[in-house]
């Protein structure tokens, strides 16, 4: 049988995450992505002795964990499974109204990587599955063992930033006829007899980038994303803040795009023949550039090293 991890799980950042979220006492906020809890109970402390968090995640495992690590709080605590592009309907469910800040951790939790029942890590062998959500229809074995290799390829350049991905799927369809994939140590073997050594080899393992495009599919990452994007400021009071690290060029790219429309003074298409958005921009940006974490934070949490932190205010209407 396989074991499950121990591993404690180090919230990237916290401090930049803290400083940003500008947590007050008596203040409302929202942990979209629980996982550990890191932030969640940071966020508690900072806005006692009446903040008030709501803490979602879409993982069971995390949502259990999270329960018994913040029930000291009691009521100024509510822990739900759920996803972040969810939000409205939980607002609207508890009659909260807007609140005053919000987080999201786009990344895999140490909890997740380091469990190899879950299949995110090729460290770990274990079932290629990859699902945040076990309720999720599809697992990382089944794109692999069934999209066509066009579309294989395709989703590792285009999730993955893989230059190798045309090669990758040709070796994965190659070896998928003789028997379908089933674990990750299968899958990361094959990538690295597949892909070329190189200086990087020694840093990033060759089945990273392929992993994360796996990862990011099964899970509709990007998608879910953008839904929470499209109705967030709506869940802000003015004054409140929004605050994500992400941990992929891709992710922090929708972000920056997102955040940069927003702060414009006028949205309105260019062949708008009247400014229809009144001139004014919905949110101030708080970070002009991506916060990245410092080399003694990378040095003792690896993990962190990808990360890039944006946060915004909401401006009054």
């Amino acid at each position: 049988m396989e074991s499950r991890p121990t591993q404690a799980h180090v919230p990237v950042m916290l401090d930049e995450v803290l400083h940003w979220l500008g947590c007050r006492a008596g203040g409302l906020y929202v942990d979209g992505t629980v996982g550990g809890g890191g932030y969640a109970e940071a966020i508690l402390e900072a806005s006692a002795p009446g903040g008030r968090l709501i803490a979602l995640d879409w993982d069971a495992e995390a949502v259990d964990r999270v329960k018994h690590r913040l029930s000291s709080y009691r009521d100024r605590v509510i822990v739900e499974r759920g996803s972040f592009a969810e939000l409205p309907v939980v607002l609207a469910r508890h009659e909260t109204g807007p609140v005053d800040g919000i987080v999201l951790d786009l990344g895999v939790s140490s909890f997740q990587l380091s469990d190899p029942c879950r299949g995110f890590s090729f460290v770990h062998d274990g079932p290629l599955d990859m699902r945040m959500d076990q309720s999720l229809p599809r697992t990382a074995a089944d794109l692999v063992n069934t999209l066509p290799e066009n579309d294989l390829a395709d989703l590792i350049f285009r999730l993955g930033e893989e230059k190798w991905s045309r090669r990758i799927a040709r070796a994965v369809v190659s070896r998928r006829i003789e028997r379908p994939f089933r674990r990750t140590a299968e899958l990361a073997d094959l990538i690295s007899y597949t892909v070329p050594r190189t200086r990087d080899s020694r840093r990033i393992h060759p089945a990273t980038r392929t992993f994360q495009a796996l990862r990011i599919a099964v899970n509709r990452e990007l998608e879910t994303l953008e839904v929470f994007l499209t109705d967030v400021l709506d869940a802000l009071k003015p004054g409140g803040r929004l605050c994500i690290v992400a941990f992929h060029s891709l992710e922090d790219r929708i972000i920056k795009h997102r955040f940069r429309d927003w702060a414009k003074s006028c949205r309105c298409p260019a062949n708008a023949p009247v400014c229809e958005c009144q001139g004014r921009p919905l949110v101030k940006l708080l970070t002009r550039k991506a916060v990245r974490p410092g080399e003694e934070e990378v040095g003792a949490n690896p993990r962190a090293r990808s990360a890039r932190l944006r946060a915004v205010e909401k401006q009054s209407p």
